[in-house]
């Protein structure tokens, strides 16, 4: 096996060349719609921006997870997830007008007046003040771009020195700490990031929803990315049935944690029935947003759960991935039902749950330009980790 034997395919040139039209056509939408209502584009732009964080920081948590593990079964995507963390500096950049359009996301903390009931007081006071916000934003992206830098460019010189077995024990020992980090460091920015949004509510298991729904989006876009390489050569070769079967049985796995984590926090706050924790469901119950939570439970869940209970649709390169791009149209649902109840126009609370301009155009642009990025990154390197020890035990593996 060499470098050149295994470069992308014509098929992620394409890739890049659509998802850059895409990006072309969501900005068109997004000056159109922040032109028409500043405050409502910043509102789309911040769900939009959690999407592309989630492929990014979930492919990160994916990688270390196949590190530590040593399993057959990130072998195959190991290139997918490298190529997916190394887009976190784009997303890095893409955190700037989350910045700037500070007063119209996070407003209800920002401007809170000094006394009364929308005052915020004691260490929500200390904590939510906008030099702590960029702060913790730059040690949040510092501790993942170190990471991802480690872990790239360890994987590069496995390929160089095959030999080497200090490289992979280096993955492995960096691996450990790094989904510690990976998980607190995303715990506190979704607290930052989204909790804040209602700074009166709060909710321990939060951050953890978070964690399962990045895991369900990385593990959705490798599926669909190697089911897409799998089409040509010489990748068509070595993937199996089997790799696709185990690949699904994870996103299922990712499926039910996310399902565990959200149904727990509403028994919780259900049950607690605390005036200062009902009002998020509240809001997201009642109206038109209690269609949009009972799409949720149906579609985000029942019937992925029972599709990828079958054996033969997970090792189905053709319809596990139908199921995996649904996962992750539902993934951008789950996070405009997090965020969107949450804002207000001209002190009104929004009620009303139907997309505007604005929320297609940030999706088409960050997305659209998450994907060109990524494919271009997975034209750097070798499709498969030509160093791992294992990779000839996996390629060479029966589909029983």
């Amino acid at each position: 096996m060499t470098a050149q034997d295994y470069k992308a395919p014509e098929s992620v040139g394409r890739l890049q060349q659509r998802s850059l039209v895409a990006a072309i056509v969501g900005i068109v939408l997004c000056v159109v719609g922040a032109i028409h209502s500043p405050a409502q584009f910043f509102h789309s732009y911040l769900f939009a921006f959690l999407l592309i964080l989630g492929a990014s920081l979930g492919s990160l948590g994916l990688l270390m997870l196949h590190h530590l593990t040593s399993g057959h079964w990130g072998i195959m995507i190991r290139r997918v997830l490298e190529a997916a963390t190394r887009t976190l500096v784009l997303v890095a950049i893409l955190f700037i007008p989350i910045v700037v359009g500070m007063k119209y996301i996070y407003g209800a903390w920002l401007n809170a007046p000094a006394s009364g009931e929308s005052s915020i007081q004691g260490f929500q006071k200390s904590y939510l003040t906008e030099q702590g916000f960029i702060l913790r934003a730059i040690v949040y992206f510092a501790v993942w771009l170190t990471l991802v830098f480690l872990l790239n460019k360890w994987s590069r010189q496995q390929d160089v020195d095959q030999e080497n077995r200090l490289l992979r024990r280096r993955l492995k020992l960096l691996s450990g700490p790094g989904i510690v980090l990976y998980v607190f460091g995303l715990g506190f920015a979704s607290i930052d990031w989204a909790m804040s949004l209602s700074p009166h509510w709060f909710s321990t298991i939060y951050g953890f929803i978070f964690v399962a729904g990045q895991l369900i989006t990385a593990m959705g876009l490798a599926i669909i990315i190697l089911a897409m390489l799998s089409r040509t050569e010489p990748i068509a070769d070595v993937v199996k049935p089997k790799i696709f079967g185990d690949l699904g049985g994870l996103l299922l796995a990712f499926l039910m944690l996310w399902a565990y984590f959200s149904f727990s926090q509403l028994l919780i706050i259900w049950s607690g029935n605390q005036p200062d924790e009902i009002p998020f469901f509240e809001k997201r119950l009642h109206g038109q947003f209690a269609y949009v939570s009972v799409f949720i439970l149906i579609f985000h869940f029942f019937v992925p759960f029972f599709l990828l209970l079958s054996r033969d649709i997970k090792r189905n390169y053709r319809q596990l991935p139908k199921v995996a791009m649904w996962l992750i149209f539902m993934r951008i649902v789950d996070l405009y039902w997090y965020t969107r109840p949450e804002f207000s126009l001209n002190g009104v609370p929004i009620t009303s749950a139907i997309p505007n301009i604005s929320d297609f155009g940030a999706v088409l642009a960050l997305g659209g330009l998450w994907l060109h990025v990524f494919a271009g990154q997975l034209k750097r390197m070798p499709l498969l980790p030509l160093g791992e020890p294992k990779l000839a035990e996996v390629v060479a593996h029966d589909e029983h």
